[in-house]
């Protein structure tokens, strides 16, 4: 392996998969490097509305998620207290992980990039007009060290890419839950194709939707105390779906799940001497309908700009102007997110604003379209 970079981005995720594109699209010497094997199954509503579309297109990726058999979703499903509020969905998509994150790493490649999966990586000291990252290559290969004029850290929510008492790593608030999914195989028709199911219980919500597989996929957050009860996650997922009245799906009592680590969360610093931070490590709340997945998409397809004005001279000012632009694609979209969970964490609330959303429903369908809306300044991309 080449021992200079002009960028290499660590995580080929959501966030990292479309940053490795647009930067080689762009004649750039890109290293995408993920600690896992591809394809993957993660954590994940697999959900993407209009303006993740606004982002992939803003890249040069406007077919992806269609080319890939997608499912169309244009209705959203709340259930709490068995009471059901139907609401439409702007256009939005289903679509697995696996299939997502692996056609990116495949524009990825063809665009020019260079991929190493099972290596993990961790950002040393800066060197002459660059920074050095540390490379574990698997079946025990030596470690290896390289450099790269920037460095972009999409790790996921908890990476160990940094130090965990640096200022840009991220700490989670207190209370924060913890998230859960698993997917199934459930051929009912309680869960048709084309809607997210939201069931809101006392202790966390379980959304579901199906994916392009049909298989029946669920994306969880849980107060932290109660998938620690009898039963586990599962357990505790049957009991938010009782709550809200939805049915319970075939096989879920013999479900796997994963956890991650506490959802909200926010990291001291976006940036620091020559990389940047995008997706999940920047900072990250409990979404409902697809944000997550755009607030990561709308980092990658911003960051290029800035890692190619940083091939030259680093300067505190580019730090500043990315922080900016993080602020405003991601970071102050997610205050509606924060204020939502943090509003439907209180029964008394919940019972009002469900009984105002029924009774007047032009109310929460402002909210969904408001989630959903395209950034003005990704138009402007």
């Amino acid at each position: 392996m080449q021992k200079s970079w002009d960028v290499i981005v660590i995580g080929a995720g959501v966030a990292g998969g479309l940053a490795a594109f647009d930067c080689a699209r762009r004649g750039l010497r890109v290293l995408l490097v993920e600690k896992r094997s591809f394809p993957r199954w993660k954590v994940c509503g697999c959900c993407f509305n209009a303006n993740a579309l606004a982002a992939l297109t803003a890249a040069g990726l406007p077919d992806l998620i269609s080319d890939q058999g997608a499912v169309p979703l244009d209705q959203l499903r709340i259930g709490w207290n068995g009471m059901a509020l139907n609401l439409r969905l702007p256009a939005g998509w289903a679509l697995s992980r696996e299939r997502f994150d692996q056609a990116l790493v495949n524009a990825a490649e063809t665009a020019g990039a260079t991929v190493r999966f099972e290596t993990s990586a961790v950002l040393q000291e800066t060197s002459t007009a660059g920074r050095m990252v540390q490379l574990r290559p698997p079946g025990g290969a030596p470690v290896q060290r390289i450099k790269a004029r920037v460095v972009l850290i999409a790790a996921g929510l908890q990476h160990q890419v940094l130090a965990h008492f640096h200022e840009a790593s991220s700490k989670s608030t207190p209370k924060s839950r913890i998230g859960a999914g698993s997917f199934i195989s459930d051929d009912s028709s309680s869960y048709e194709f084309g809607a997210i199911h939201m069931a809101i219980g006392r202790h966390g919500y379980v959304g579901l939707v199906r994916r392009e597989d049909g298989a029946l996929n669920m994306a969880a957050a849980f107060d932290r105390d109660v998938i620690k009860g009898d039963g586990g996650v599962a357990r505790a997922a049957e009991v938010v779906l009782n709550q809200a009245g939805f049915a319970l799906p075939q096989n879920l009592e013999s479900s796997r799940w994963q956890l991650t680590s506490a959802l909200t969360r926010r990291a001291g610093l976006f940036s620091g001497h020559r990389f940047f931070l995008l997706g999940d490590s920047s900072g990250y709340v409990e979404p409902f309908t697809g944000e997550g997945m755009a607030w990561a998409l709308a980092a990658g397809a911003a960051v290029a700009p800035f890692v190619e004005e940083a091939q030259g001279e680093w300067t505190k000012d580019l730090e500043q102007r990315w922080r900016r632009r993080l602020v405003d694609l991601t970071i102050s979209r997610q205050r509606l997110c924060r204020l939502l969970s943090t509003l439907l964490r209180q029964p008394l609330t919940t019972k009002a604003l469900f009984s105002l959303g029924c009774q007047w429903p032009a109310i929460p369908q402002r909210i969904i379209i408001r989630l959903n809306q395209v950034s003005p300044s990704m138009k402007s991309s």
